[in-house]
Protein backbone atom coordinates (compact mmCIF):
# COMPACT_ATOMS: atom_id res chain seq x y z
CA UNK A 1 0.00 0.00 0.00
CA UNK A 2 1.63 3.39 -0.95
CA UNK A 3 1.69 6.11 2.20
CA UNK A 4 0.49 9.47 1.90
CA UNK A 5 2.78 11.89 3.00
CA UNK A 6 0.45 13.26 5.49
CA UNK A 7 1.47 13.00 9.46
CA UNK A 8 -1.90 11.05 10.40
CA UNK A 9 -1.60 8.63 7.13
CA UNK A 10 1.44 7.35 8.24
CA UNK A 11 0.94 7.22 11.86
CA UNK A 12 -2.01 5.16 11.05
CA UNK A 13 -0.28 2.83 8.63
CA UNK A 14 2.92 2.85 11.13
CA UNK A 15 5.14 0.92 9.08
CA UNK A 16 8.01 2.78 9.00
CA UNK A 17 11.33 2.44 10.51
CA UNK A 18 12.70 5.27 13.27
CA UNK A 19 15.78 6.66 12.82
CA UNK A 20 18.86 5.52 15.07
CA UNK A 21 18.65 7.38 18.13
CA UNK A 22 21.89 9.34 18.36
CA UNK A 23 20.73 11.03 15.24
CA UNK A 24 17.46 12.02 16.90
CA UNK A 25 16.57 15.72 18.31
CA UNK A 26 13.99 15.86 21.07
CA UNK A 27 11.13 18.60 20.52
CA UNK A 28 9.19 18.88 23.64
CA UNK A 29 5.78 19.60 23.62
CA UNK A 30 3.95 21.09 27.05
CA UNK A 31 0.27 20.24 27.35
CA UNK A 32 -1.60 22.07 30.12
CA UNK A 33 -4.74 20.42 30.99
CA UNK A 34 -7.17 20.45 33.48
CA UNK A 35 -6.68 17.29 35.26
CA UNK A 36 -8.02 18.51 38.35
CA UNK A 37 -10.84 21.07 39.46
CA UNK A 38 -14.13 21.84 37.10
CA UNK A 39 -12.41 20.11 34.03
CA UNK A 40 -11.15 17.34 35.46
CA UNK A 41 -13.28 14.90 33.05
CA UNK A 42 -11.80 16.82 29.76
CA UNK A 43 -8.61 16.61 31.14
CA UNK A 44 -7.85 13.29 31.42
CA UNK A 45 -9.47 11.86 27.84
CA UNK A 46 -7.12 14.87 26.52
CA UNK A 47 -4.26 13.37 28.33
CA UNK A 48 -4.73 10.11 26.27
CA UNK A 49 -4.98 11.34 23.16
CA UNK A 50 -1.51 12.97 23.79
CA UNK A 51 0.49 10.70 25.14
CA UNK A 52 -1.00 8.05 21.55
CA UNK A 53 -0.48 10.57 19.68
CA UNK A 54 3.02 11.14 20.23
CA UNK A 55 3.19 7.71 20.86
CA UNK A 56 2.09 7.18 17.36
CA UNK A 57 4.27 9.95 15.54
CA UNK A 58 7.35 8.48 17.21
CA UNK A 59 6.91 5.26 16.20
CA UNK A 60 5.69 5.49 12.51
CA UNK A 61 9.27 7.55 11.89
CA UNK A 62 7.23 10.25 10.26
CA UNK A 63 9.27 12.83 11.84
CA UNK A 64 12.99 12.27 10.65
CA UNK A 65 15.36 12.92 12.92
CA UNK A 66 12.93 14.45 15.41
CA UNK A 67 11.54 12.93 18.58
CA UNK A 68 8.40 14.16 20.09
CA UNK A 69 8.50 14.15 23.92
CA UNK A 70 4.70 15.25 26.19
CA UNK A 71 5.35 17.28 29.04
CA UNK A 72 1.90 17.44 30.84
CA UNK A 73 0.94 19.57 33.46
CA UNK A 74 -2.08 19.97 35.93
CA UNK A 75 -3.79 23.59 34.79
CA UNK A 76 -5.66 22.63 37.79
CA UNK A 77 -9.13 24.15 36.17
CA UNK A 78 -7.74 27.65 37.14
CA UNK A 79 -6.56 30.23 35.80
CA UNK A 80 -3.31 31.29 38.10
CA UNK A 81 -1.85 27.35 37.90
CA UNK A 82 -2.53 28.12 34.39
CA UNK A 83 -0.22 30.93 34.10
CA UNK A 84 2.46 29.13 36.49
CA UNK A 85 2.03 26.04 34.19
CA UNK A 86 2.97 28.25 31.00
CA UNK A 87 5.84 29.92 32.79
CA UNK A 88 7.56 26.67 33.52
CA UNK A 89 6.98 24.89 29.55
CA UNK A 90 8.14 28.32 28.75
CA UNK A 91 11.19 29.18 31.07
CA UNK A 92 12.36 26.25 31.58
CA UNK A 93 11.19 22.96 29.84
CA UNK A 94 11.87 25.29 26.87
CA UNK A 95 8.80 23.84 24.71
CA UNK A 96 9.01 23.93 21.18
CA UNK A 97 4.93 24.12 21.34
CA UNK A 98 1.82 24.29 24.17
CA UNK A 99 -1.40 22.49 23.67
CA UNK A 100 -3.98 23.75 26.47
CA UNK A 101 -5.38 25.06 28.51
CA UNK A 102 -8.42 22.97 28.88
CA UNK A 103 -10.66 25.93 29.54
CA UNK A 104 -11.16 29.31 27.37
CA UNK A 105 -10.81 31.04 30.78
CA UNK A 106 -7.84 29.25 32.08
CA UNK A 107 -6.21 30.07 28.04
CA UNK A 108 -7.05 34.14 28.38
CA UNK A 109 -4.99 34.39 31.25
CA UNK A 110 -2.25 32.38 30.01
CA UNK A 111 -1.99 32.34 26.49
CA UNK A 112 -0.50 35.80 26.22
CA UNK A 113 2.23 34.80 27.98
CA UNK A 114 3.20 32.12 25.11
CA UNK A 115 2.05 34.86 22.88
CA UNK A 116 5.09 37.44 24.42
CA UNK A 117 7.52 34.94 24.11
CA UNK A 118 6.58 33.49 20.85
CA UNK A 119 5.64 30.20 21.60
CA UNK A 120 2.77 28.48 19.81
CA UNK A 121 -0.39 27.44 21.40
CA UNK A 122 -2.65 24.84 20.06
CA UNK A 123 -5.97 25.28 21.81
CA UNK A 124 -7.47 21.79 21.59
CA UNK A 125 -10.82 22.69 23.49
CA UNK A 126 -11.13 26.42 23.66
CA UNK A 127 -14.53 27.09 22.56
CA UNK A 128 -15.59 30.95 23.39
CA UNK A 129 -15.86 32.24 19.53
CA UNK A 130 -13.51 35.71 20.61
CA UNK A 131 -10.98 36.46 23.12
CA UNK A 132 -8.29 33.24 21.87
CA UNK A 133 -6.97 33.39 18.59
CA UNK A 134 -7.68 37.47 19.47
CA UNK A 135 -4.54 36.97 21.52
CA UNK A 136 -2.18 37.05 18.52
CA UNK A 137 -0.31 34.84 15.87
CA UNK A 138 1.44 32.64 18.26
CA UNK A 139 -1.95 31.45 19.56
CA UNK A 140 -3.83 28.42 16.92
CA UNK A 141 -7.12 26.34 17.73
CA UNK A 142 -7.79 22.84 16.68
CA UNK A 143 -11.19 23.11 18.51
CA UNK A 144 -14.32 24.38 17.10
CA UNK A 145 -15.94 27.02 18.16
CA UNK A 146 -19.05 27.32 19.89
CA UNK A 147 -20.47 29.54 16.95
CA UNK A 148 -19.34 26.72 14.46
CA UNK A 149 -20.81 24.27 15.84
CA UNK A 150 -24.56 25.02 17.92
CA UNK A 151 -26.28 27.18 15.45
CA UNK A 152 -26.06 24.22 13.13
CA UNK A 153 -26.90 21.38 15.35
CA UNK A 154 -29.47 23.35 16.97
CA UNK A 155 -31.35 24.41 13.46
CA UNK A 156 -30.83 20.53 12.47
CA UNK A 157 -32.72 19.41 15.93
CA UNK A 158 -35.51 21.38 15.23
CA UNK A 159 -35.86 20.71 11.56
CA UNK A 160 -36.16 17.34 13.50
CA UNK A 161 -38.28 17.96 16.76
CA UNK A 162 -40.38 20.72 15.58
CA UNK A 163 -39.99 22.89 18.51
CA UNK A 164 -40.58 26.24 18.89
CA UNK A 165 -40.54 27.44 22.32
CA UNK A 166 -37.37 27.48 24.23
CA UNK A 167 -35.75 27.62 28.14
CA UNK A 168 -32.85 28.60 28.40
CA UNK A 169 -30.23 28.09 31.47
CA UNK A 170 -26.00 28.47 31.71
CA UNK A 171 -23.01 29.42 33.60
CA UNK A 172 -22.08 33.03 34.25
CA UNK A 173 -19.19 32.95 35.69
CA UNK A 174 -17.19 31.05 33.55
CA UNK A 175 -15.83 32.64 29.77
CA UNK A 176 -16.81 29.35 28.24
CA UNK A 177 -20.75 28.85 29.05
CA UNK A 178 -21.20 32.89 28.87
CA UNK A 179 -19.88 32.59 25.51
CA UNK A 180 -21.82 29.41 24.70
CA UNK A 181 -25.00 31.52 25.95
CA UNK A 182 -24.30 34.23 23.82
CA UNK A 183 -23.97 31.56 20.49
CA UNK A 184 -27.17 29.76 21.89
CA UNK A 185 -28.75 33.73 22.29
CA UNK A 186 -28.31 34.59 18.54
CA UNK A 187 -29.22 31.15 17.04
CA UNK A 188 -32.77 31.31 19.17
CA UNK A 189 -33.10 34.92 17.57
CA UNK A 190 -32.48 33.79 13.80
CA UNK A 191 -34.48 30.49 14.28
CA UNK A 192 -37.09 32.53 15.29
CA UNK A 193 -37.32 30.47 18.84
CA UNK A 194 -39.98 31.73 21.70
CA UNK A 195 -37.63 31.99 24.77
CA UNK A 196 -40.33 31.93 27.51
CA UNK A 197 -37.18 32.32 29.76
CA UNK A 198 -33.92 32.50 30.80
CA UNK A 199 -31.67 31.50 34.14
CA UNK A 200 -28.05 31.36 35.41
CA UNK A 201 -25.98 29.58 38.14
CA UNK A 202 -22.64 29.42 38.83
CA UNK A 203 -20.46 26.58 39.00
CA UNK A 204 -20.42 25.93 42.62
CA UNK A 205 -23.66 25.66 42.33
CA UNK A 206 -25.51 22.11 42.96
CA UNK A 207 -28.88 22.74 43.03
CA UNK A 208 -31.02 24.12 40.26
CA UNK A 209 -34.69 23.33 41.21
CA UNK A 210 -35.08 27.01 41.20
CA UNK A 211 -34.06 27.60 38.00
CA UNK A 212 -35.24 24.91 36.56
CA UNK A 213 -38.95 25.04 37.58
CA UNK A 214 -39.14 29.05 36.53
CA UNK A 215 -38.20 27.58 33.31
CA UNK A 216 -40.66 24.98 32.94
CA UNK A 217 -43.35 27.40 34.38
CA UNK A 218 -42.82 28.56 31.20
CA UNK A 219 -43.66 25.57 29.06
CA UNK A 220 -41.10 25.19 26.88
CA UNK A 221 -40.05 22.51 24.02
CA UNK A 222 -36.65 22.06 24.72
CA UNK A 223 -34.32 23.51 27.61
CA UNK A 224 -30.83 24.48 25.68
CA UNK A 225 -28.03 24.71 28.56
CA UNK A 226 -24.31 25.76 28.63
CA UNK A 227 -22.68 24.50 31.44
CA UNK A 228 -19.04 22.29 32.26
CA UNK A 229 -20.06 18.71 32.73
CA UNK A 230 -20.05 18.38 36.45
CA UNK A 231 -23.09 21.06 36.00
CA UNK A 232 -24.53 19.54 33.04
CA UNK A 233 -25.12 16.63 34.95
CA UNK A 234 -26.72 17.67 38.25
CA UNK A 235 -29.02 19.97 35.69
CA UNK A 236 -29.77 17.06 33.55
CA UNK A 237 -30.84 14.75 36.32
CA UNK A 238 -33.00 17.88 38.19
CA UNK A 239 -34.86 18.41 35.24
CA UNK A 240 -35.72 15.06 35.01
CA UNK A 241 -36.56 14.43 38.42
CA UNK A 242 -38.99 17.89 38.07
CA UNK A 243 -40.78 15.63 35.51
CA UNK A 244 -39.05 17.29 32.49
CA UNK A 245 -39.46 14.45 29.60
CA UNK A 246 -38.38 16.52 26.31
CA UNK A 247 -35.50 17.53 24.94
CA UNK A 248 -32.27 18.97 25.99
CA UNK A 249 -29.67 20.26 23.92
CA UNK A 250 -26.09 21.13 25.78
CA UNK A 251 -22.95 23.01 24.62
CA UNK A 252 -19.61 21.41 24.09
CA UNK A 253 -19.30 21.25 28.08
CA UNK A 254 -21.89 18.48 27.78
CA UNK A 255 -19.28 16.50 25.37
CA UNK A 256 -17.48 13.70 28.00
CA UNK A 257 -18.93 10.27 29.03
CA UNK A 258 -19.23 11.66 32.72
CA UNK A 259 -22.37 13.30 31.46
CA UNK A 260 -24.03 9.78 31.61
CA UNK A 261 -21.71 8.55 34.23
CA UNK A 262 -23.15 11.50 36.55
CA UNK A 263 -26.43 11.36 35.69
CA UNK A 264 -27.33 7.81 34.62
CA UNK A 265 -30.61 7.29 32.80
CA UNK A 266 -32.10 10.91 33.45
CA UNK A 267 -29.13 11.81 30.09
CA UNK A 268 -31.19 9.42 27.90
CA UNK A 269 -32.19 12.23 25.12
CA UNK A 270 -29.76 14.57 25.50
CA UNK A 271 -28.81 16.30 21.96
CA UNK A 272 -25.46 17.79 22.06
CA UNK A 273 -23.84 19.51 18.64
CA UNK A 274 -19.70 18.07 18.44
CA UNK A 275 -17.18 18.58 16.77
CA UNK A 276 -15.86 14.65 16.10
CA UNK A 277 -17.93 11.99 14.05
CA UNK A 278 -17.04 8.76 16.16
CA UNK A 279 -18.75 7.15 13.69
CA UNK A 280 -17.03 8.26 10.62
CA UNK A 281 -15.48 5.05 8.62
CA UNK A 282 -12.51 7.75 7.00
CA UNK A 283 -9.11 5.83 7.29
CA UNK A 284 -7.66 8.62 10.16
CA UNK A 285 -10.79 8.23 12.52
CA UNK A 286 -10.99 4.59 12.01
CA UNK A 287 -7.34 4.57 13.03
CA UNK A 288 -7.93 6.69 15.70
CA UNK A 289 -10.75 4.29 17.11
CA UNK A 290 -8.28 1.44 16.54
CA UNK A 291 -5.41 3.11 18.66
CA UNK A 292 -7.62 3.10 21.64
CA UNK A 293 -9.35 0.43 21.40
CA UNK A 294 -5.58 -1.22 22.40
CA UNK A 295 -5.44 0.92 25.13
CA UNK A 296 -8.74 -0.16 26.05
CA UNK A 297 -10.01 3.43 26.67
CA UNK A 298 -13.56 4.92 25.12
CA UNK A 299 -12.03 8.11 23.64
CA UNK A 300 -14.42 11.16 23.51
CA UNK A 301 -14.63 14.59 21.38
CA UNK A 302 -11.59 15.59 23.97
CA UNK A 303 -9.37 12.93 23.31
CA UNK A 304 -10.01 13.27 19.27
CA UNK A 305 -9.34 16.72 19.55
CA UNK A 306 -6.24 16.35 21.69
CA UNK A 307 -5.13 13.72 19.34
CA UNK A 308 -5.30 16.16 16.53
CA UNK A 309 -3.46 18.59 18.19
CA UNK A 310 -0.59 16.63 18.57
CA UNK A 311 -0.84 15.58 14.77
CA UNK A 312 -1.18 19.55 13.57
CA UNK A 313 1.94 19.69 15.58
CA UNK A 314 3.88 16.78 13.96
CA UNK A 315 2.60 17.99 10.41
CA UNK A 316 3.87 22.07 10.91
CA UNK A 317 7.58 20.28 12.11
CA UNK A 318 7.25 17.77 8.78
CA UNK A 319 6.71 20.95 6.69
CA UNK A 320 9.15 23.54 8.24
CA UNK A 321 11.51 20.56 8.41
CA UNK A 322 12.65 21.72 12.12
CA UNK A 323 11.17 21.36 15.78
CA UNK A 324 11.72 25.60 16.95
CA UNK A 325 9.25 27.65 17.75
CA UNK A 326 9.22 29.63 15.03
CA UNK A 327 9.62 26.54 12.85
CA UNK A 328 6.10 25.20 14.01
CA UNK A 329 4.58 28.45 13.49
CA UNK A 330 5.67 28.32 10.03
CA UNK A 331 4.78 25.00 9.23
CA UNK A 332 0.98 26.14 10.51
CA UNK A 333 1.05 28.38 8.33
CA UNK A 334 1.30 26.40 5.46
CA UNK A 335 -0.90 23.33 7.00
CA UNK A 336 -3.82 22.65 4.77
CA UNK A 337 -6.31 19.15 4.58
CA UNK A 338 -4.62 17.52 6.63
CA UNK A 339 -6.67 13.94 7.68
CA UNK A 340 -7.65 13.45 11.48
CA UNK A 341 -10.06 11.91 13.33
CA UNK A 342 -11.96 15.41 13.04
CA UNK A 343 -12.26 15.27 9.56
CA UNK A 344 -10.24 17.29 7.38
CA UNK A 345 -8.86 20.06 9.00
CA UNK A 346 -7.13 23.15 7.67
CA UNK A 347 -6.32 27.04 10.04
CA UNK A 348 -8.54 29.25 8.62
CA UNK A 349 -7.01 33.20 8.27
CA UNK A 350 -8.40 33.75 11.43
CA UNK A 351 -5.88 30.65 13.15
CA UNK A 352 -8.91 28.99 14.20
CA UNK A 353 -10.06 25.07 13.12
CA UNK A 354 -12.18 24.08 10.05
CA UNK A 355 -13.65 20.96 9.58
CA UNK A 356 -17.46 19.51 9.68
CA UNK A 357 -19.37 19.24 12.73
CA UNK A 358 -21.97 16.87 14.00
CA UNK A 359 -24.97 16.19 16.06
CA UNK A 360 -25.35 12.98 18.27
CA UNK A 361 -27.77 12.62 21.11
CA UNK A 362 -27.91 10.00 24.34
CA UNK A 363 -29.28 7.19 23.58
CA UNK A 364 -28.49 3.43 25.69
CA UNK A 365 -26.15 5.22 27.73
CA UNK A 366 -23.68 6.13 24.91
CA UNK A 367 -23.44 9.27 22.59
CA UNK A 368 -24.89 8.14 19.02
CA UNK A 369 -24.56 10.85 16.31
CA UNK A 370 -27.52 11.27 14.52
CA UNK A 371 -27.89 10.74 11.04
Amino acid sequence: MRLAPRISLLVAASLLSIGSAHAETVVKIGAALSLTGPAAAYGAQQKVGILAAVEEVNRSGALKGVKLEAVIEDDASTKEQGIAVFQRFINKDKVAAIIGPTLSNTATAADPLAQGARVPVVAVSNTAPKGITDIGDFIWRVSLTEGQVIPGALKRLQAKLGFKKAGVLYGNDDAFTQAGYNVMKAATEAMALEVVGTQTFAKPDKDYTAQLTALLGGKPEILIVSALVENASGIVAQARQLGWQGPIFGGNGFNSPKLMGNAGPAAEGVYVGTAWNKVSSAAPNQAFLKNMAARAHEPDQFCAQAWTGVMAIAEAIRLSGKGGREEVRAGFLKLKALPTPLGTFSFLESRDGSHDPALQVVKDGKFQIVQ
